[in-house]
């Protein structure tokens, strides 16, 4: 690991996620929508691999944030970060990654897929250039949505909100599918940004290709 890094607040952004806010090290730099892996400085933890988790602040910002969800069923990395408090130490990598913005498109996640998105997002906002851009955005109930006013407020009517297990007023319900897609998608997004499990990247990617969307037009993590 190339840098270590002390953790300065914690605070909740849904029921199961956390915003870490950690001191920036210096000589530390990153692309919006790039990743590092990090490390819990203990001894428990120390001689583990890294795990992948995605900066959500500006690369200007004097601080970095993360926005974590917590796995409590895994007994892990996750479970441990949110137990952590002000001043426990972490280990950060240099930023790997290929999700980055190359132009108007459509942003699809799923779940914590967000995370890559924040910071590009939030990069388009402060250079005003995200109004040629939409959201679409599923989660399994309203509880589950993260910065969902921040994101509400960037995108305006361009933001979709969809969730899976829980019919709500303002969200939509359903799943992201083929129609779905076909519905919502604008000759004006050049791109399509992907991120979420697995299979939902497979199938979404699949679904998009389907309608006629090159490989180029794409973004995803490989």
């Amino acid at each position: 690991m190339s840098y270590q890094t002390t953790i300065l607040m914690t605070q909740f952004v849904t029921h199961d996620v956390k915003r870490f806010i950690v001191t920036k090290p210096e000589g530390f730099t990153f692309t919006p929508g790039q990743g590092v892996e990090l490390i819990i400085d203990q001894d428990k933890w120390r001689d583990e691999d890294g795990r992948p988790f995605t900066p959500t602040c500006l690369p200007t910002d004097q601080t970095l944030e993360f926005t974590i969800k917590r796995y409590p069923a895994h007994k892990g990395v996750t479970d441990t970060l949110h137990t952590l408090k002000p001043g426990a130490k972490l280990l950060l990598s240099d930023p790997f990654g290929s999700i980055a913005y190359k132009g108007p498109g459509m942003f699809i996640a799923g779940g914590a897929g967000i995370t890559p998105f924040l910071a590009i997002i939030r990069q388009l906002a402060a250079d005003d250039t995200l109004s040629t851009n939409s959201l679409v955005f599923s989660n399994k109930t309203p509880e589950d949505v993260i910065c969902e006013k921040e994101l509400r407020h960037y995108f305006g009517d361009r933001c979709h909100l969809i969730c899976t297990r829980q019919k709500a007023p303002g969200y939509e319900s359903g799943r992201i599918d083929r129609n779905y897609l076909e519905q919502r998608l604008r000759s004006a997004d050049k791109y399509c940004y992907v991120c979420g499990p697995e299979l939902f990247v497979t199938e979404i990617s699949g679904a998009l290709k389907d309608l006629g969307r090159s490989p180029e037009a794409i973004v995803f993590e490989e």
